[in-house]
C-alpha cells in the first residue's frame, strides 16, 4: 500500500537551513494538538466514573469499564503500530485515531444508559491506541534536527498543560450547573480545535519524513538487540510506578492531608512533570541514556518518601515532585530513547511494542502494588523501589554503548 504523503514533490527536501525551524514548527503544531486533545479527554475522564454511577452503574461496571479501556488503548498500540510500519499511512491512523479519541468524549453527553456511557469511554481509549505509535514516529522524524530529548519533551511538556487543564474546566462548568452533560458538552470546543491544528499539520507537512536528515537506505529485518534491553527496563520502571490514585487513597486514609489538598498536590505533580519533560529532554541531548539512570533513581525515591514520610509536608511534597519526575521521563525521553535506537523503517512497530509493554506492566504492577499495600506497606514500598531501581544496570548498559546519545543502533 502507498503511505498517505503528497507525492506531487517527491523530490523536494526541506533546506537544511530551515530544516531545524521547520521540525520545530511540526513538534509545536503536535503538541498544541496533544494540548487540546488532554483537555479533552483528561476533563472527561476526572468525572467519568461518578457520571457512569449517576447513569445506574454499579462500582464493578466503573472499575471493569476503567480496566477494559486502560488494557485495550495500551494492547492496541502494538497492532496499531505494526499496521503503521506496514502501510506507512502514518497520518491517515493519527488523524482516524485522534477523530475516534476526541469525539466520543461529547458525545458522553447524549448517552442516556451507562451502557453507551461505557462504550464511549472504551472507544475514547481505542483511539488513542490506534493514533499514539504513528504520532510518535512521526515526531521521531521532526526531532532529529532539535533534539530527540528537547522534542519529545517539548511535546510532553504541552500535552501535560491541557491534561492539568482540562479538569479545572470540567470542574468549573460542573460547579456552574451542576450537572454533568453541559460539563462533557463544552469538551466538543477543544475536540474540534485539536482536529482543526491536526488537519492544519497534514496540510503544512504532508510527508514528515523530509524533516528527518537523509540516511543511506538500510536492510532491516527487525528491532535491534539494545530495544529488546531496552523494553525489559522500561517493563520495570513501568511495574513499579505506584498509580496517583492509590496515592490519593493513601493520603485520605491516612488524613495526611485534608481531602481538598490532594487534587492540589495532582496538580502540582503534573506541573513537575512538565518541567521535567523540558529539563529532561535538553540533559538528555546531552548525555543520551544516562539521563534515564538519573531519572530512573529520583522516580524510585517517590514512594518511600509518599507512603512512608507522609506526615511530614515538606517530605511529602518532595516525594509528589519526584513522582511527577518519573512521570515526566517516561513520557518524554522513554519515547526519544526509542528515535536514537531503532530505525525509521521500524520505529512505528517499537512504539507500538513500548507502549504495550508499558501499558501491561503498569497495569500488572498497580495491582500488585494495590494488594501488597492492604497488607504489608513496608513490603509495597520495597517492591515499588526495588523493581525500579533493577532496571538500572540494563540502562547502564546500554548507556555505555558506542555512538550515544545521536546514533541509532540499527
Amino acid at each position: 500500500m502507498r503511505p498517505d504523503s503528497s507525492p506531487a514533490q517527491p523530490g523536494v527536501a526541506v533546506p537544511a537551513g530551515d530544516r531545524r525551524t521547520t521540525a520545530l514548527r511540526f513538534i509545536v503544531l503536535l503538541g498544541l494538538v496533544s494540548l487540546l486533545a488532554d483537555l479533552t479527554y483528561e476533563g472527561a475522564r476526572s468525572i467519568s466514573g461518578p457520571y457512569l454511577a449517576l447513569l445506574g452503574a454499579s462500582g464493578a461496571v466503573v472499575g471493569l469499564t476503567a480496566g477494559l479501556g486502560e488494557s485495550l488503548g495500551y494492547g492496541l498500540r502494538l497492532v496499531s503500530g505494526l499496521l503503521a510500519d506496514r502501510t506507512r499511512r502514518y497520518w491517515a491512523l493519527t488523524i482516524s485515531g485522534y477523530a475516534l479519541n476526541l469525539l466520543a468524549v461529547p458525545l458522553l453527553a447524549l448517552a442516556g444508559r451507562w451502557e453507551v456511557a461505557a462504550l464511549l469511554i472504551v472507544l475514547e481509549r481505542v483511539g488513542k491506541a490506534l493514533r499514539t505509535p504513528a504520532r510518535d514516529a512521526m515526531l521521531a522524524h521532526a526531532t532529529a534536527h532539535v533534539g530527540h530529548g528537547r522534542g519529545f519533551g517539548l511535546h510532553e511538556a504541552l500535552d501535560q498543560v491541557g491534561a492539568l487543564t482540562g479538569p479545572l474546566v470540567v470542574a468549573a462548568v460542573l460547579a456552574g450547573t451542576g450537572d454533568y452533560r453541559p460539563a462533557f458538552a463544552v469538551l466538543l470546543a477543544p475536540a474540534l480545535l485539536a482536529l482543526l491544528v491536526l488537519l492544519l499539520a497534514r496540510w503544512l507537512y504532508p510527508q514528515p519524513q523530509a524533516l528527518a536528515p537523509t540516511l543511506p537506505p538500510l536492510a532491516t529485518q527487525g528491532l535491534p538487540r539494545a530495544y529488546w534491553l531496552y523494553l525489559g527496563a522500561v517493563v520495570l520502571v513501568a511495574a513499579g510506578t505506584v498509580d496517583f490514585a492509590l496515592v490519593a487513597y493513601h493520603l485520605a486514609r491516612t488524613a495526611a492531608v485534608p481531602a481538598a489538598t490532594i487534587p492540589l498536590l495532582y496538580a502540582l505533580a503534573m506541573g513537575i512533570d512538565a518541567l521535567a519533560a523540558l529539563a529532561a529532554g535538553a540533559l538528555f541531548d546531552r548525555v543520551g541514556l544516562r539521563t534515564l539512570l538519573l531519572s530512573t533513581l529520583l522516580g524510585a525515591l517517590a514512594a518511600p518518601l509518599i507512603f512512608l514520610a507522609s506526615q511530614s509536608l515538606p517530605l511529602l511534597l518532595l516525594g509528589v515532585a519526584l513522582w511527577g519526575v518519573g512521570l515526566g521521563a517516561q513520557e518524554s525521553i522513554w519515547r526519544a530513547a526509542i528515535a536514537i535506537m531503532v530505525p525509521p523503517a521500524r520505529r512505528g512497530s517499537a512504539y507500538g511494542l513500548f507502549n504495550a509493554g508499558y501499558g501491561g506492566a503498569w497495569f500488572l504492577g498497580s495491582a500488585l502494588i494495590g494488594l501488597l499495600y492492604d497488607r504489608t506497606l513496608a513490603v509495597m514500598v520495597l517492591f515499588s523501589a526495588g523493581i525500579q531501581l533493577a532496571a538500572l544496570p540494563v540502562l547502564a548498559r546500554l548507556a555505555r554503548r558506542p555512538g550515544q546519545p545521536t546514533t541509532a543502533e540499527v
